[in-house]
């Protein structure tokens, strides 16, 4: 066997590399400039949105129990919000004195479009609800990646009413002021 170097496209590829070293070079330096081109003009976002656009609703019912605030909160909710184009999911929770009702949309729908129309559905229902019960509200729109911690507060010794005024008079003005 000869000391050269078999032949095929691999070897022509080296020979050709070596003897037309400028052109390579050349070739080489344009395609990063290319690359550092594409980069310094490319849309990318680091974490990219992995959620379907979500709307929740939120709607304070202080006094009544978690099945009445399922039977006069939560079910007018969910019925007027039903019909909204591009629905892909309704889920509620109804706790006491408490209906969180989250729609999840289509990924292809505007989310501020979404929660406009929601909001007007969520007009013609305020009026239906019984006495004492808050308007329903949309919670502010945040990002999937944004919930990095959440709290809950338990107690065997104090009521709920002493429990969510520590959480509003005491954490909530501690938390607020953190950076983040």
């Amino acid at each position: 066997m000869s000391g050269g170097l078999p032949g095929g496209p691999l070897t022509a590829i080296v020979r050709f590399a070596i003897h037309f070293r400028g052109v390579v070079l050349a070739l080489a330096t344009m395609l990063l400039l290319y690359g550092l081109y594409a980069l310094s003009h490319a849309r990318y976002d680091v974490f990219p949105e992995f959620a379907p656009p979500l709307v929740v609703i939120q709607t304070e019912a202080p006094g009544l129990a978690a099945e009445q605030v399922e039977v006069l909160v939560t079910q007018p909710v969910e019925n007027a919000v039903g019909g909204v184009p591009g629905i892909q999911s309704l889920r509620s929770a109804s706790i006491q004195g408490l209906s969180v009702v989250t729609v999840a949309f289509d990924p292809s729908t505007d989310v501020y479009r979404d929660r406009q129309v929601v909001s007007e559905r969520l007009a013609s229902v305020a009026g239906q609800l019984p006495t004492g019960v808050q308007a329903p509200g949309l919670t502010p729109l945040t990002s999937s990646t944004n919930i990095v911690l959440i709290a809950g507060l338990t107690s065997d010794t104090r009521s709920l009413l002493d429990m969510r005024t520590e959480a509003d008079w005491t954490l909530r003005p501690r938390l607020l002021p953190c950076p983040g």
